[in-house]
C-alpha cells in the first residue's frame, strides 16, 4: 500500500494534488500543533474539506499534544485512519476503543527512538502501527535504517499471531529506502517527496508499489 504524503503537496492547490494521487491507497494527512513538534500544519477544519474532495481513504497521523481530546473529532469527520502518538496519549487503550467506536482504524505511532517492546500489549487494541523512520515535524528528511529493527520485531509478532496490525511507515521513503522497508515487513509505505515532487505522481505511486511488491515478493 502507497500512501502519499499532502505535507509535501501544494497547499494553495490541494484538491487537486489529491486528484494527481487518484491510484493511492490511503491519503497521509500530517496534522501538527507546534507543540508536540515543533512545526505547525493543518488542523480538522482542512480534514473535512479535503474529506470532501476525495474518495481515497484519509489517513490522519496527529502529531499533536493531548490526542485523546482531539482525535475523535478526525474519526467522527469520516477518517479512515485515525493515528496517534504513543508518546503523546494519555490513555492509549481507551483512545483506540473510542476511535474505532467513532468509526475509524485506531493507529499508534512511534518515534525513532522510542522503543517497540513496551507497546506490545498496547497494540493488541490498535489496527495499525506507525514507524516513524525520521524524527516527526517535517518532510523531506533522510530515512533513518535504525527503526527498521523494529519493523521486523513488528512483521514477526504479527506473522506469528501475536498482533494483528498494518505496519505502516513513514520518512524518507523513496524508489531506494522502499525496498529496505519492504524487506523488513512493511505492509504501508507513506511517500511524500517521492511522490509530489515527481512529474508524474500517479506513476510514481505505481513505480514505488512495483518495488515494494516485488521486494516483499522475493521473501
Amino acid at each position: 500500500m502507497i500512501a502519499p504524503s499532502i505535507l509535501s503537496a501544494d497547499f494553495a492547490r490541494l484538491a487537486d494534488e489529491l486528484s494527481a494521487i487518484a491510484g493511492a491507497d490511503w491519503v497521509h494527512v500530517d496534522v501538527m500543533d507546534a507543540h508536540f513538534v515543533p512545526n505547525l500544519t493543518l488542523g480538522l477544519p482542512v480534514v473535512k474539506a479535503l474529506l470532501q474532495a476525495t474518495d481515497i481513504p484519509m489517513d490522519c497521523h496527529l502529531m499533536i499534544e493531548d490526542p485523546d481530546r482531539w482525535a475523535i473529532g478526525y474519526a467522527e469527520a469520516g477518517a479512515y485512519n485515525v493515528t496517534v502518538h504513543a508518546e503523546a496519549a494519555a490513555d492509549p487503550v481507551k483512545l483506540a476503543k473510542d476511535l474505532r467506536a467513532a468509526g475509524a482504524k485506531a493507529g499508534l505511532s512511534i518515534k525513532p527512538g522510542t522503543p517497540l517492546e513496551p507497546w506490545v500489549q498496547v497494540l493488541k487494541h490498535y489496527d495499525t502501527l506507525l514507524v516513524m523512520s525520521v524524527e516527526p515535524g517535517f518532510g523531506g528528511q533522510s530515512f533513518i535504517p535504525d527503526v527498521l529493527g523494529k519493523v521486523r520485531t513488528a512483521r514477526e509478532l504479527v506473522d506469528t499471531g501475536h498482533l494483528d496490525v498494518l505496519v505502516e511507515i513513514d520518512g524518507g521513503i523513496n524508489s531506494e529506502t522502499i525496498e529496505l522497508a519492504a524487506e523488513a515487513g512493511v505492509d504501508c509505505f507513506v511517500a511524500g517527496s517521492a511522490v509530489y515532487n515527481a512529474d508524474d505522481p500517479g506513476k510514481a505511486i505505481s513505480a514505488l508499489r512495483d518495488r515494494a511488491a516485488r521486494t516483499r515478493g522475493g521473501i
